[in-house]
């Protein structure tokens, strides 16, 4: 088998049906497999992909989350590459095949996702007859990341989205791939431990991505293939559990990967700033969030002892310990004092 398209579900029957007859109608390639890994789902998912004889079904024995579930379905198929593909996600015409050619004649490169483009946006802009379809918050046209550790995208900047007008149609390297759609060498997924279980959900592929860019390989955004997502399908962006665990998952990325002078300043400033983060979130009525940053901070210093080991083999195996597409610019800076939106 060329490939795995693997999409993860629990509990999300409606999302199944909203999505995958696009996946099924645009995903006709020789040598590829759809699959979907179920997390013990207790809706009517299983029901309906009995009925989808496209559909390999893998069912997990309970709720493994997004890392664990996908790490778990990975390792039960047997492709030179795997799609990570959320269930909220609409496939175009052709959508996989400049992914897959880009991939067979780059041997440099692991990883690559195309131009993610928000669903809602699209409907929206058929709706109203407009021509200008928002980039989708997670993954837009390929992720970067700043100077203090916090992700953003070509394309979406912070909450302010852009238009596609044809700005990032180039191929570039990317310093991390969205999860929504993700393509990747299975064995080197495999190699360099797939997605840290311990994150649950939420930017696990950035930690994976920073890895994969440390150690040499190249990730990279393929902006000829192109899909719709839906966003905040598992967790609304508005999630007290969303809140706390990017912010959680995020200190321990950096704990994971930052040389120790560079972890040790931006530590320091991290503090402040979550801690104003928190403050923000309280001034605006949203006390569960605010609630959320400090138990992340504190959940994050409980699990730092399970890192110390795996901190200093991801630094052992690096070549590159600070890779070259960490920014060296703040967008907290960019967004609030310079007003900068792209």
């Amino acid at each position: 088998m060329t490939c795995s398209v693997i999409i993860l579900n629990w509990n999300g029957e409606a999302m199944l049906r909203r999505y995958l007859p696009s996946v099924i109608q645009h995903t006709q390639c020789d040598g590829v497999e759809l699959v979907v890994a179920d997390n013990a789902s207790t809706d009517g998912s299983i029901a309906y992909l009995q009925t989808q004889p496209a559909i390999r079904i893998i069912q997990l024995e309970q709720n493994y989350g997004f890392a664990e579930g996908y790490n778990r379905a990975i390792s039960q198929v047997n492709s030179e590459y795997v799609v990570l593909l959320n269930s909220d996600v609409e496939v175009t015409d052709g959508w996989l095949n400049p992914l897959l050619s880009y991939m067979r004649t780059h041997a440099h490169a692991v990883a690559v996702q195309p131009k993610i483009l928000s669903w809602q946006s699209k409907e929206d802009a058929i709706a109203s007859g407009s021509d200008d379809v928002l980039f989708e918050h997670a993954g837009a046209a390929g992720g970067m990341i700043d100077c203090l550790g916090y992700p953003y995208c070509r394309g979406r900047f912070l909450t302010h989205l852009e238009a596609d007008h044809g700005q990032y149609d180039q191929i570039t390297p990317i310093f991390w791939a969205s999860g929504a759609c993700l393509l990747i060498r299975r064995e080197i997924y495999l190699k360099e431990g797939g997605l840290d279980a311990k994150f649950f959900a939420h930017q696990e592929e950035i930690d994976l991505c920073w890895r994969l860019n440390s150690r040499g390989y190249s990730v990279v955004a393929v902006p000829q293939s192109s899909v719709y997502h839906l966003g905040g399908g598992a967790l609304g962006y508005e999630s007290p559990r969303k809140t706390f665990l990017n912010f959680r998952n995020n200190l321990l990325m950096l704990y994971k990967n930052l040389p120790t002078i560079s972890l040790i300043v931006v530590f320091v400033v991290r503090f402040f700033m979550d801690y104003v983060a928190a403050l923000q979130m309280l001034c605006a009525g949203k006390l569960s969030n605010a609630k959320a940053v400090v138990q992340a901070r504190t959940a994050f210093w409980r699990m730092k002892r399970e890192y110390v080991a795996i901190r200093k083999s991801n630094l052992s195996a690096s070549v590159n310990a600070y890779p070259s597409l960490i920014s060296k610019r703040s967008i907290i800076v960019d967004y609030y004092l310079l007003q900068k939106r792209k």
